[in-house]
């Protein structure tokens, strides 16, 4: 299991820290293989919010592990209905989508969201999970946290594209202590944001993520097995095909 890690060091240098939340997904697994490629100890942070898809955070421990994070901390929040939030798919009971049309987002939508967000989004959750990241990261001291969000392979959700990143940026060093008394600047990575599902697999294989650790499905049986049908297993799915790798997944 990952362990606390006070002091972390690269080759006699001290590492800089750095916030990555990891969801158990194939995305947030690679993006948690860019940090560590880059130098930084990883400091991993998941959350259960109330999720129907709580397995994701068996996954995320798998992930933590594996790939050597500092430590990995899970954040319990409700956002269900019964926490007096709701209003998506993914806390409540509410029908996941299944099999629905065309999935890969124009470039426009890279600026724009689409008319019709699916019942999948959930109110401000990235919102929510960076407000979260960022206060870690201050008491850690460290001014970069990485995420994964995705704008061309994604389901319409308005908090993964591009202005959003940059205007949390902003945010940042607004908000905290830490940048206004000019201790650092804070950073906000979404190296995948850009990219194709292909493009993610191809390049986690390259810095040796084992995807078998991952999940991704929406509405899970019971034991965790894939749906196949929901958004983000057809997402997952088609970047494998498009990647030329077996998605080595487990499906109902």
């Amino acid at each position: 299991m990952p362990g606390d890690c006070t002091f972390c060091f690269m080759d006699g240098k001290a590492k800089a820290d750095a916030v990555v939340l990891l969801s158990g997904g194939l995305d947030s697994a690679t993006v948690l293989a860019i940090a560590r490629e880059q130098g930084f100890a990883c400091h991993a942070l998941s959350f259960d919010y109330g999720q129907r898809h709580k397995y994701e955070l068996d996954a995320a421990r798998r992930v933590a592990d594996a790939l050597g994070a500092a430590d990995h901390r899970i954040v319990r929040l409700d956002l269900s209905a019964a926490g007096g939030f709701g209003h998506s798919a993914l806390t409540d009971n509410l029908d996941v989508p299944k099999d629905r049309g065309a999935l890969r987002a124009e470039q426009s939508e890279l600026r724009n969201p689409p008319s019709e967000i699916p019942v999948t989004y959930v109110p401000a959750r990235n919102t929510i999970f960076l407000s979260i990241a960022l206060g870690y990261a201050e008491v850690l001291g460290a001014f970069d946290i990485f995420l994964g969000v995705n704008a061309v392979d994604y389901s319409g959700y308005p908090d993964c594209r591009p202005a959003f990143i940059r205007a949390f940026e902003t945010l940042a060093n607004l908000a905290t202590a830490a940048a206004a008394e000019g201790a650092g600047r804070y950073r906000i990575h979404a190296p995948l944001i850009e990219w194709t599902k292909a493009q993610i697999i191809l390049r986690g294989r390259e810095l040796g993520v084992d995807y078998s650790l991952t999940h991704s499905c929406y509405d899970p049986a019971a034991a965790g097995a894939a749906c196949g049908h929901c958004d983000a297993c057809r997402l997952r799915a088609e970047g494998f095909r498009a990647a030329g790798i077996d998605d080595p997944t487990r499906t109902a």
